[in-house]
């Protein structure tokens, strides 16, 4: 079962610290390295080597998919820092794996600032706007 509250707790703070939602920007302002590099078809991972976290992500894919990726990457970063967590690509996308939804109920919550307006009627209407994928209706 993910943890909704405190994922919520910790969007709140983040973005009250860092004034932003942006994941490129808290991820460098909390001293993540981030690597943009060719990855195949897997979109992104995290890992720490020396004790330096860093978040990877595919260089091919779209703006809103790094975007996406580095905030789902961002959320291990932050409540899975020391856990082995897999590649995320289409196959893990769905994951119903708990560190896998915490970190993807991570991203969809943060890129999800409230500035769409009131015309937008379905989730994935909503998902469309912020560039988020559609296997994320399952935590609106």
């Amino acid at each position: 079962m993910i943890r909704k509250k405190q994922i919520n707790k910790t969007i709140g703070e983040l973005i009250k610290h860092h004034a932003t939602r942006d994941p490129f920007l808290i991820a460098k302002e909390k001293g993540i390295v981030i690597i943009q590099e060719e990855l195949g078809n897997i979109f992104g991972y995290y890992n720490k080597v020396c004790r330096i976290p860093f978040i990877h992500i595919n260089c091919n894919l779209s703006y809103s998919e790094q975007l996406f990726t580095c905030g789902h990457e961002l959320g291990h970063a932050i409540f899975h820092k020391n856990e082995n967590t897999p590649k995320l690509s289409l196959e893990t996308l769905c994951s119903e794996v708990t560190i896998e939804a915490e970190a993807n109920y991570f991203a969809t919550k943060l890129a999800i600032d409230g500035s769409h307006d009131e015309y937008i009627q379905t989730k994935y209407e909503l998902l469309q706007y912020y560039g988020l994928p559609y296997e994320m209706e399952r935590f609106l």
